[in-house]
C-alpha cells in the first residue's frame, strides 16, 4: 500500500542462487594423456537474508527494485578445484516488518531489532565432480552432478511501526499538534482533514525516561472495514504498549465528542480484540476553545470512571506536563513490546526421496518426483557408469519393487524423466 510516498507493504520475488555444475575432468600430462578424474565441485549457491535496519522509515525502495536475486554458484574447476561460492544478497528493511510468503499468508519472520538478520533461502548445494565418484571397481568416472536448481519465491513485506503509545482519534484532533510539542517530530500539521497521510514517530522524554509515539493517521467510521484511510493504518498500533485517544472537545468541527470517541473505540475492537484491550488514556484536547467546557463536563461524568481523562490544549502546551507523566508511569506497569511469532514454515525444498508412480495413457508407467528431477541432473545417458548409478538408485530407493506391485512386467515401458526403458525382472 502506498500513500503520498509512503509506502507500508510492497511484494518483491526473491531467489537463493543455483547451485554450480560439478566438473567432468581428466589429469592430462605430457606423453601421459589420461591420468585419472581430477573434477571439482561446484560452488554452493548464495543465500538471501533480511536484516532490520533503523535508518529505514518506509518501504518506498522496493517500489522501484522488486527481484532480489542471490549469486549462482560457479561450476567446479579442473585439478580439483572447487567452484566459488555465489554471493549472497542481503535485503535491508525498517525494524518491524513482518515477511510473509505470498501464497500462503504465513508469516516467514518478523524482523523487529536494528541489524537482526534472518536467511531466508538457502542456496543450492554444489554438484560434485567426477573425483567424487570413483570407487574400487569405478575408476575413470566419465560424469559429474549438475548442481541444484532453486525456485523464486514472491513475499509480501508488511511494515507495522514499533512504539510505546499510538496516538489515535479523528482527523485534526490536534494528534501531531501533541507530538510535535512533546518530542523532536516535525510532523506536517494544517486545519485540514487527513494532514497525515503516514505515521510519525517522535521520542518523547520525560525526565530520565523515554518512549517512542506514533501518531497514527485519522481514523473515521468504518475504518476497521477499509474506510478512508484507517485499514491501512490500524496495523501500525497493533504493536503499541497502550494507545493515547485524542478528543476534540470544542467540537468544532460539528460533531459530538463523545459519539467520536465511541466510534473510534469501536472501531479499534472491530478490528482486533488486542488493539480494543490495550490500556488507554484520553486527552481531551482543544480545552482553550471556548464552549469546551460543557462537553468536558459531559465526557466526565460519562466516561470518567472507565478512563484517565486529561484536559490539554496542545498548541500552547498546557496540561501536557501532567499528561506525560501519567504516560510514563503506565508504561512502567506494562510489559515491553513483543514481536509477532512466527508461523510454522518453509519454503519448500527439493525433496531427493521422493517419488510417485503413474500409468499414462499409452500404458507406460510414470516415475515423477524430487528423487526424478535428481537422477535428471546427475545422469549423463550416453555413459555406462552414469546409466549405472542410475539403476542402481532406482533399485536402493524401491522404484523397481513398487513398479512391480503396481503390476508392471517384463517388456512395459518405463519413463524415469528423460530416460525411457523397457521393464526387466
Amino acid at each position: 500500500m502506498a500513500t503520498n510516498g509512503f509506502t507500508d507493504k510492497v511484494k518483491i520475488t526473491i531467489k537463493a542462487g543455483n547451485g554450480g555444475d560439478g566438473m567432468n575432468s581428466f589429469k592430462a600430462y605430457k606423453g601421459k594423456p589420461a591420468c585419472g578424474p581430477d573434477g571439482g565441485d561446484g560452488g554452493d549457491g548464495g543465500n538471501v537474508y533480511f536484516v532490520g535496519d533503523k535508518n529505514m522509515h518506509d518501504l518506498l525502495s522496493f517500489r522501484y527494485i522488486t527481484k532480489y536475486f542471490a549469486g549462482n554458484g560457479e561450476r567446479g574447476g579442473s585439478n580439483q578445484c572447487f567452484g566459488k561460492r555465489g554471493a549472497d544478497v542481503i535485503v535491508k528493511v525498517p525494524c518491524g516488518t513482518l515477511i510473509r510468503d505470498m501464497d500462503s499468508g504465513k508469516i516467514v519472520c518478523d524482523v523487529y531489532e536494528d541489524g537482526e538478520m534472518h536467511c531466508i533461502l538457502t542456496g543450492g548445494r554444489g554438484g560434485k565432480g567426477n573425483v567424487r565418484f570413483t570407487t574400487a571397481r569405478r575408476h575413470a568416472p566419465n560424469f559429474a552432478q549438475k548442481g541444484q536448481l532453486t525456485k523464486p519465491h514472491t513475499v509480501i513485506l508488511e511494515m507495522k511501526v514499533i512504539a510505546d503509545v499510538g496516538f489515535v482519534g479523528f482527523p485534526n484532533v490536534g494528534k501531531s499538534t501533541l507530538l510535535s510539542k512533546v518530542s523532536a517530530a516535525k510532523p506536517k500539521i494544517a486545519d485540514y482533514h487527513f494532514t497525515t497521510l503516514s505515521p510519525n514517530l517522535g521520542v518523547v522524554r520525560y525526565y530520565e525516561e523515554s518512549f517512542i509515539a506514533a501518531d497514527i493517521p485519522g481514523l473515521i467510521e468504518g475504518a476497521s472495514e477499509g474506510a478512508g484511510l484507517g485499514h491501512d493504518f490500524l496495523r501500525h498500533i497493533e504493536r503499541t504498549r497502550m494507545i493515547l485517544h485524542v478528543v476534540d472537545i470544542s467540537g468544532m468541527e460539528g460533531r459530538d465528542p463523545l459519539d467520536d470517541f465511541k466510534i473510534i473505540n469501536e472501531e479499534l475492537a472491530s478490528y482486533s480484540q488486542t488493539l480494543g484491550a490495550l490500556p488507554m488514556l484520553v486527552a481531551l484536547n482543544k480545552c482553550d476553545v471556548y464552549g469546551a467546557e460543557e462537553n468536558v463536563k459531559r465526557f466526565k461524568n460519562k466516561y470518567g470512571k472507565k478512563y484517565p481523562i486529561f484536559e490539554i490544549a496542545a498548541l500552547t502546551g498546557t496540561g501536557t506536563e501532567e499528561l506525560l507523566r501519567a504516560i510514563a508511569e503506565k508504561l512502567r506497569e506494562l510489559p515491553p513490546a513483543e514481536r509477532i511469532p512466527s508461523d510454522e514454515f518453509a519454503f519448500e525444498t527439493e525433496d531427493n526421496t521422493q517419488y510417485e508412480i503413474f500409468i499414462d495413457e499409452n500404458g507406460s508407467y510414470v516415475v515423477v518426483g524430487g528423487l526424478v528431477d535428481m537422477l535428471c541432473r546427475n545422469v549423463v545417458l550416453n555413459n555406462p557408469d552414469s546409466m549405472n548409478y542410475f539403476q542402481r538408485v532406482l533399485k536402493l530407493r524401491g522404484v523397481f519393487k513398487e513398479l512391480e506391485k503396481m503390476g508392471c512386467k517384463a517388456g512395459d515401458t518405463v519413463i524415469v524423466g528423460e530416460v525411457e526403458f523397457d521393464f526387466v525382472i
